[in-house]
């Protein structure tokens, strides 16, 4: 498996559907906030709307924290708004919809599964700086969770602002950081 973290987006052009209209997504779009690439297998299926209404009643808070969402599927643009407007759940969704047909996106991150032509269920969480801080892949059948991507965000966020520092497991905004030092080897 390729290796992500601390690595730098690559270029890409994609359509998307957001509020109403067709709108063209690069990687230049993402920079100059945090962004997640939300993967998801394909639209009109089970766990995928599930994930995406989750996402879609979490995002005032992704919002919050300057990070804007992103989900992509090897759909085309007009699916995705064939499927907001279909579906009660979808048609919540305020972030934007990248279609990703031709699988450039979505092979240049690895995530293609090549003989279904769809994506895995994966996760990027990008910094500002077009820098990819945080990877989740998981199987098919099984849902993400915003209220954990979102800790996850704020564990980012807090050590790019606070160089030095980290995020113990379970960490949670407001908690105490570890400062790794030889003080610490063997104390935890």
């Amino acid at each position: 498996m390729a290796r992500y973290i601390n690595s730098e987006l690559a270029p890409f052009t994609a359509q998307a559907f957001h509020n109403g209209e067709f709108v063209e997504v690069t990687e230049s779009s993402l920079k100059g906030k945090w962004a997640v690439l939300f993967f998801y297998p394909a639209d009109f299926t089970f766990v995928c709307p599930t994930e995406l209404g989750d996402l879609a009643d979490n995002y005032d808070e992704f919002q919050k924290r300057d990070v804007e969402v992103y989900s992509v599927s090897t759909d085309t643009h007009f699916t995705h708004k064939a499927w907001h407007d279909s579906s009660e759940t979808i048609n919540k969704i305020q972030y934007p919809m990248i279609a990703d047909p031709t699988g450039k996106l979505t092979r240049s991150l690895n995530v293609m599964i090549e003989e279904e032509g769809i994506a895995d269920r994966a996760t990027f969480v990008i910094d500002p700086e077009g820098i990819i801080r945080v990877v989740e892949i998981t199987d098919g059948g099984i849902g993400r969770d915003a209220s954990e991507l979102l800790r996850k965000i704020k564990a980012a966020q807090y050590i790019a602002a606070h160089p030095g520092e980290v995020c113990p497991a379970k960490w949670k905004e407001g908690e105490e950081t570890l400062a790794p030092s030889l003080d610490l080897v063997g104390k935890i």
